[in-house]
């Protein structure tokens, strides 16, 4: 069986984001190549039911010098990539919010366009993504229902599908993001991207590939309705 491709993102982290938008900058058919998994830090109700299935979560929180760090580095990317950046303040941070939110508009088909105005809500102007009114108001905005997103934290199916997201992650070893995997290839962070597009180009380009000419083509259709009206034989034609 061919592996899958997969892509751990998060909407907390100003690499991931910098990276899915370089990914698909790149490569705009990578969706059918790739599938995205929200990674995040859980509240207490994910981390029981993680717990209990004795999953572990790998993150750990950074000292204040990375903080530090990252702001300058972030500011620095966001530059070279030409990407407008506005650094949110996260206070009482609630990532069931967004990521769920994601995963239930994954389901009604919208997930790229809520994915879009999350990130750019975050990153651009620096709104609190995990404010639920805020997620109902970027629901609105790409034709979702408001409720039905931002309600998706109070959804047992989708706590239990987010759950799982974590539960993979934990499986595939992830610490971080963007991390991207396949098969035994594994990529964390912005700056291997390029080394992920290496080992995904194949099977991008074979997604890419033209479909297989129609047997028939060129054919008038006044002769192609007469085809095997004429061998009325046996199975093998030779009478």
């Amino acid at each position: 069986m061919t592996p899958q491709a997969r892509a751990f993102f998060a909407f907390r982290s100003p690499f991931s984001w910098m990276a899915i938008h370089r990914l698909r900058t790149l490569v705009p058919s990578v969706a059918t190549a790739i599938e995205f998994i929200p990674y995040w830090e859980p509240d207490v109700l994910t981390s029981k039911a993680l717990a209990q299935r004795g999953i572990e979560f790998h993150y750990t929180p950074m000292s204040k010098a990375k903080h530090l760090y990252i702001l300058h580095d972030t500011k620095r990317l966001a530059d070279r990539f030409e990407l407008h950046m506005k650094w949110p303040v996260d206070v009482n941070s609630w990532w069931e919010v967004p990521h769920l939110g994601w995963l239930k508009a994954c389901r009604l088909g919208l997930e790229t366009p809520f994915y879009d105005a999350v990130v750019a809500a975050r990153w651009e102007q620096g709104a609190n993504i995990c404010n639920p009114d805020v997620i109902r108001g970027i629901a609105r905005s790409v034709g979702l229902d408001a409720e039905a997103i931002a309600g998706a934290v109070d959804d047992p199916d989708i706590r239990e599908e987010g759950m799982i997201c974590l539960a993979r992650a934990y499986e595939d070893d992830i610490f971080g993001v963007p991390y991207f995997r396949l098969g035994k290839h594994r990529f964390w962070g912005l700056d291997r991207l390029d080394a992920f597009l290496e080992v995904l180009r194949p099977r991008i380009d074979a997604c890419n590939e033209p479909a297989t000419a129609e047997p028939l083509e060129g054919i008038p259709p006044t002769l192609r309705s007469t085809v095997g009206a004429f061998d009325t034989d046996t199975a093998g034609g030779c009478g």
